[in-house]
């Protein structure tokens, strides 16, 4: 694989005359789905992303790709439809980062097993041909032979279905890398300061590089908002007058040792006090439990976790687990932010932007995107540029995505071995190691990443800052905060030579990265070992 250098991306973006078919505004799974439709098409595409490619809630997920047993219990046939299909989509296209997890729902009551064994029934038959098993109910003592850590008493069995697991800041990454192959410039730490207009009509955005300063006109028949919850700030600049689309919910997740969930099974709790489910799923050698639905006022690129949601958490999980999970269980903690559909009028409710995702059109032909989940990326990529064809006058041609290998595609997998995150590069980046030696060497001992991956990470992958690498690169940061801060010294001193950065900026990015780490932690902070008192 050749390297992706940043320097080249933006020659690309810096001349004057240059008009996009596409410009995607937003590099998390909405974004990179869009930006991957329009490339794969044919057409002339260029994405910009604020900070790094799914920093927000696209590397804040439950880490799972499904259909939504909860929409399937909300009478949402089609949405649920459609995710399973994209699941199944998924799937093939990215078996490296996508596999098939199986889900134990634990039955209290005595009618649990045949309520929910018909329900996920339905499920399954709505997969159809890309169905990943079939549902069945299992006896109280399978359900412990699976979960040997479940709660005993009062148990009667269990109903098994199964779902979809992955890593989601990886798949982003990938698409990136997908999107550059196929001829499309994404760049990260690129801010869109406002909007060019020609006879009111949208005709590019006005860029800045955040690391030069540099600002870049760069124009395109068409402009996509897939910001997020940050869809309000881009429609803002549209329609200075525009009331807000959105308003955020917050949803929170605990990292826990597998000891408290040892077995290869999930759990899921169908109905919490909160009439959330609650998920406890096996991902990278730990256990990720979650979530909670808060709404807020604000967004934030760094959410942090309530101490109520935490608790909801802690307590709700204590119910089901033999040991009771504390504070000091926790490894790291993390908030992602969903859009809400904002209040209307005097209304003071607020309601989930449906799943299902919803395009809207501004007067200047801006299109906007929002809703959806990370399941169905690709089909919101493919309706959107659908819609981009039809309202911004691009020549028509048909969507490639469907049957699309995402880069790193590749059918044989040892989950074992952690290297497999990057699938068919793997090799690639084991050759690092002839290069130099050293790169051989764990950034920590009690976690697998070697430091050659910190120079694949540069190299390939685009990482440009500490967290890159730690949060969404390798998932240091979202499985042991204490580890990913004990690491981030051995990080920066591998990224300084790299880019060819001074001891200053070396020391900033060590700072800043124990600065955001710090909300991850639940427990008191540790300095790292040999760090300046």
């Amino acid at each position: 694989m050749n390297n992706i250098k940043r320097d080249d991306l933006i020659q690309k973006i810096s001349g004057l005359e240059t008009v996009w078919d596409v410009i995607v505004v937003g590099g998390g799974a909405t974004g990179l789905g869009a930006a991957l439709d329009a490339a794969s098409r044919g057409y002339k595409t260029v994405l910009f992303e604020q900070a790094d490619f799914a920093k927000g809630t696209s590397s804040r997920s439950t880490k799972l790709v499904h259909g939504g047993v909860r929409y399937l219990a909300q009478g949402d046939i089609g949405l649920v439809r459609e995710a399973l299909y994209e699941r199944g989509l998924l799937l093939k296209n990215a078996p490296h980062l996508v596999k098939n997890e199986s889900f134990i729902i634990p039955n209290y009551e005595w009618w649990g097993g045949p309520f929910y064994t018909i329900g996920l029934t339905l499920y399954d038959l709505l997969a159809g041909k890309l169905s990943l098993g079939h549902s069945k109910h299992i006896s109280r003592k399978e359900v412990i032979r699976r979960i040997p850590t479940i709660r005993q008493s009062g148990l009667y069995g269990g109903v098994v279905y199964h779902d979809g697991q992955f890593d989601d800041s990886r798949l982003a990454v990938n698409l990136a890398q997908t999107c550059v192959e196929k001829g499309a410039i994404t760049l990260n730490y690129f801010n869109v300061a406002s909007l060019i207009k020609y006879q009111n009509k949208v005709a590019g955005v006005v860029v800045k590089d955040m690391e030069s300063g540099k600002t870049y006109n760069v124009k395109g028949k068409s402009v996509i908002n897939a910001t997020g919850v940050f869809v309000d700030d881009l429609l803002k600049m549209d329609e200075p007058g525009h009331k807000p689309l959105v308003r955020p919910s917050q949803g929170v997740h605990l990292i826990l040792d597998r000891s408290f969930m040892n077995g290869n099974d999930a759990l899921m709790i169908p109905k919490t006090d909160d009439g959330r489910v609650l998920f406890a799923v096996p991902w990278h050698d730990k256990l990720v439990v979650g979530t909670t639905d808060t709404p807020l006022n604000e967004h934030s690129l760094e959410p942090k976790a309530l101490d109520e949601e935490v608790e909801f958490i802690l307590r709700t999980s204590a119910r089901y687990l033999a040991k009771a999970p504390a504070r000091k269980d926790v490894l790291s903690v993390f908030a992602g932010l969903r859009p809400l559909a904002a209040p209307q009028g005097d209304s003071a409710k607020t309601k989930e932007i449906s799943r299902s995702h919803k395009i809207i059109v501004s007067q200047s032909g801006m299109i906007t995107i929002t809703g959806g989940k990370w399941t169905t990326f690709r089909r919101m990529g493919e309706d959107t540029i659908d819609r981009a064809i039809k309202t911004c006058n691009l020549t028509p041609r048909p969507c490639k995505t469907k049957d699309l290998p995402i880069h790193g595609s590749k059918k044989t997998i040892d989950f074992t071995d952690h290297l497999y995150v990057y699938g068919s590069d793997r090799a690639e980046l084991l050759d690092l190691i002839k290069e130099n030696p050293l790169w051989k060497q764990r950034l920590h001992p009690d976690m697998p990443y070697m430091k050659a991956e910190v120079i694949w990470a540069v190299r390939h992958e685009m990482a440009r800052t500490v967290e890159d690498v730690l949060a969404r690169r390798v998932r240091a940061l979202f499985l042991d905060a204490q580890a990913a801060i004990d690491m981030a010294a051995a990080v920066a001193a591998l990224l300084a030579a790299e880019l060819n950065r001074d001891f200053e900026w070396e020391k900033q990015q060590v700072d800043v990265f124990i600065g955001v780490a710090k909300g991850y932690l639940l427990k008191p902070y540790r300095k790292p070992v040999g760090a300046e008192a």
